[in-house]
């Protein structure tokens, strides 16, 4: 069995595993303000071209992004929050002397992920910008019309 004393804050595993766990978070928080960017970039272009076209019945067209984004970015932030949860359970283990060798190199989401989905669908960083595209589609619609 391995001695606790190898799993100290200076190891070189556990600095390993920490650097990994850290860089998945900022893959997940980089992939939520993609969705974000993304979004708003096909709304514009789709509201764009429909007002240029003087078509209506066409912005609704725009919602189906904001949808798709929408369900993309409370995904991501919930696998983002999982991911936290698993590295503070980690750094928990390691500073009460609890951490084992299965515990490094194991990065695994921690929690429920449609708790935590729905739970980020309504999330202060998400929902006021996808309800502000929803608005400039709807006010798009009464301009056009």
């Amino acid at each position: 069995m391995t001695d606790k004393s190898e799993f100290k804050e200076n190891s070189q595993a556990v600095q390993a595993h920490l650097g990994i766990t850290q860089s998945v978070i900022q893959r997940m928080a980089s992939n939520c303000a993609s969705c974000k960017g993304w979004a708003i970039a096909l709304v514009s272009a789709i509201l764009v071209i429909v007002a240029d076209k003087g078509k209506p019945q066409y912005v609704l067209i725009a919602a189906i992004p904001v949808i798709l984004f929408w369900v993309l970015d409370a995904y991501y932030l919930a696998l983002e929050k999982m991911f936290r949860k698993s590295y503070n359970i980690f750094i928990e283990r390691l500073h009460s002397g609890k951490l084992k060798a299965d515990d490094l190199y194991a990065i695994l989401p921690t929690g429920n992920i449609l708790i935590n989905f729905l739970c980020s669908l309504f999330s202060f960083s998400i929902w006021p910008l996808y309800l502000t595209l929803f608005v400039m589609i709807w006010l798009a619609k009464k301009l056009v019309m």
